[in-house]
C-alpha cells in the first residue's frame, strides 16, 4: 500500500511538473461552453475544488458521478446558487435516486445568464431600442453503480445549449469516472474524464446579410443571400485523478486532505489541494488553494463552512458555504443546500 501511495504521489507531481517545464501553448479560450468547468457546490469550492476521490455526496454529480454510488439514504437533492464574476447568474440543481442493487441514478441542471444589457452602436452609443442577453446550460442524466465493496463506475449523458442574443449552439457530451478505496484510512483513488462530445458552432439570424458580389450598385446579381461562416469549437475536455484520505478519525473529530491533478485541453495541467475538519459531522471548516502551479491565474485560497442538522428520523439538511479569492476580479460566494431522505 506503501509503494501504491508513493506511485500515485509520484504520478501526480511528475505530470504537473512536465507540463510546466515541457508544454508552452495553454490554448486558453480555443473551447466553447466554459460555463461547464463552473464547481457546483459550496463545499468542493471550499476545499480548492478538489473532489474527483470524494463519494457518498450528491455533489459527485460533477466531479466524479461514480461518486454517488455510495450514498447510502434513499435519495437526495441539491441546489446551489452564486452571483458569479462581472454580477453573472449562476444556479446548480440535482436530485438522485437510490434502486439499491441496481444502482443509483441521478439528473442534474446547469444555468448561467448575463444580465440583460441595451444594444449600443456606433451611431447610438445610448442605445437604439434594443436589448440583448446571453444564457447557457446544460441537463444532465447520471447512472453509478458499485461493482465491488470498494470500487464504483459511474458515467453522464448531458445536453448543451449557449444563447447570446439570436444565435445559439447546441451539443452533446458524456462524463465517465471510478472510484476505488483502500484500506489505508479512507484512502480513495478517483479518476473521471468530463465533456467528451461534440463539436458546437453558434447559428442564428444574426450571420444572416444580404450582399452584391460584384462589388457594384446595378451590375450583376443584387442582394444575394449570404450568411458569416461560424467556427466550430470544442468542449472544455477535462481529465481528472486524484486521492482523498482521512488523516485523523474518531467519534468526535475527523480530517480529511484531497489532492487533485487537473489535465484540461485548454489550458496547461495544475493542482487543486484542500482540508476539511468535521466535528461530529455536523460542523465542518473547510480550506483549499485552486490552481497550483498554474502560471497567471487569479485563482487562489478558498474557505468554507458546513452544517449538518437532522430534520427527522429520515431526513438530513447541508448547509454549505464557500468564498473563493479571485484576485483582482474580485471573490465568488457560493450558498448550497442538500437534502438527504
Amino acid at each position: 500500500m506503501k509503494k501504491l501511495i508513493i506511485i500515485i504521489l509520484v504520478f501526480v507531481y511528475s505530470n504537473v511538473l512536465n507540463a510546466q517545464l515541457f508544454r508552452t501553448t495553454s490554448k486558453v479560450g480555443t473551447t466553447a461552453a466554459q460555463f461547464l468547468k463552473i464547481g457546483t457546490d459550496a463545499r468542493s469550492l471550499a476545499l480548492g475544488s478538489g473532489a474527483v476521490a470524494l463519494e457518498g455526496n450528491i455533489s459527485s454529480l460533477f466531479w466524479n458521478p461514480s461518486g454517488i454510488a455510495s450514498i447510502k439514504s434513499n435519495g437526495s437533492a441539491m441546489v446551489t446558487h452564486s452571483e458569479w464574476l462581472a454580477e453573472i447568474n449562476y444556479n446548480y440543481a440535482s436530485a438522485i435516486l437510490n434502486l439499491n442493487e441496481i444502482g443509483v441514478i441521478g439528473l442534474s441542471f446547469t444555468s448561467l445568464g448575463v444580465p440583460e444589457e441595451i444594444v449600443r452602436t456606433e451611431t447610438n452609443p445610448q442605445g437604439d431600442g434594443r436589448r440583448w442577453n446571453a444564457n447557457s446550460f446544460s441537463l444532465g442524466v447520471s447512472f453509478a453503480r458499485s461493482l465491488t465493496d470498494k470500487f464504483s463506475i459511474g458515467g453522464t449523458f448531458k445536453y448543451i445549449h449557449e444563447g447570446i442574443w439570436n444565435e445559439k449552439a447546441n451539443g452533446v457530451a458524456v462524463d465517465v469516472g471510478t472510484i476505488y478505496t483502500t484500506d489505508l484510512n479512507n484512502l480513495k483513488i478517483g479518476a473521471s474524464i468530463s465533456n467528451f462530445g461534440t463539436k458546437m458552432q453558434l447559428i442564428g439570424t444574426d450571420i444572416n446579410f444580404t450582399t452584391n458580389p460584384n462589388g457594384e450598385e446595378d451590375q450583376g446579381a443584387q442582394n444575394i443571400n449570404t450568411q458569416y461562416q461560424t467556427d466550430k469549437f470544442d468542449l472544455p475536455l477535462t481529465f481528472r485523478v486524484g486521492i482523498s484520505a482521512d488523516a485523523f478519525k474518531n467519534e468526535m473529530f475527523r480530517t480529511t486532505f484531497v489532492l487533485d491533478a487537473v489535465h484540461p485541453n485548454d489550458n496547461l495541467e495544475y493542482l487543486n489541494l484542500g482540508g476539511e475538519f468535521s466535528y461530529e459531522e455536523t460542523f465542518f471548516i473547510r480550506a483549499g488553494k485552486k490552481k497550483e502551479f498554474l502560471d497567471e491565474t487569479e485563482q487562489g485560497f478558498t474557505f468554507g463552512l458546513g452544517f449538518q442538522l437532522p430534520i427527522s428520523s429520515t431526513t438530513i439538511t447541508k448547509l454549505d458555504y464557500a468564498f473563493a479569492d479571485y484576485g483582482r476580479l474580485e471573490n465568488v460566494q457560493y450558498v448550497t443546500l442538500v437534502i438527504e431522505f
